[in-house]
C-alpha cells in the first residue's frame, strides 16, 4: 500500500508527502503515487517539490528517483521526549 498527498500547500508550490508499506513485491507503488500527484499538481499550474531531511535516505531516493532534484540541505532539529523507536533502542 502507498499513498501520496499534498503535505503543504502554497501559492506557487505543493509539497508531497508519501507513506508506504514497506514490502518488496509493492517496490514501485510509492514511485507511482508521487509521480500521478505530481502530475496532477503541474496541471493545477502550481509546482510540485520534496522536503525531507538530509538523513532520511529513503525519501531522499525516491524523490531522486521521481525527478526532484536538491536545491537547499537542512538539518531536523526535534525538542521533548525522544521518539519509541528510539526510547527502544536506549533502554
Amino acid at each position: 500500500m502507498a499513498v501520496a498527498c499534498t503535505y503543504f500547500l502554497g501559492t506557487a508550490y505543493e509539497d508531497i508527502a508519501c507513506v508506504t508499506v514497506p514490502d518488496p513485491r509493492i517496490q514501485y507503488l510509492a514511485l507511482d503515487c508521487v509521480n500521478a500527484l505530481s502530475s496532477d499538481i503541474t496541471t493545477r499550474g502550481h509546482t510540485p517539490s520534496w522536503t525531507c531531511s538530509t538523513g532520511n535516505r529513503p525519501g531522499r531516493l525516491l524523490a531522486w528517483t521521481a525527478g526532484f532534484r536538491p536545491k537547499v540541505e537542512y538539518t531536523h532539529y526535534v525538542v521533548g521526549a525522544p521518539a519509541a523507536r528510539e526510547r527502544l533502542a536506549a533502554g
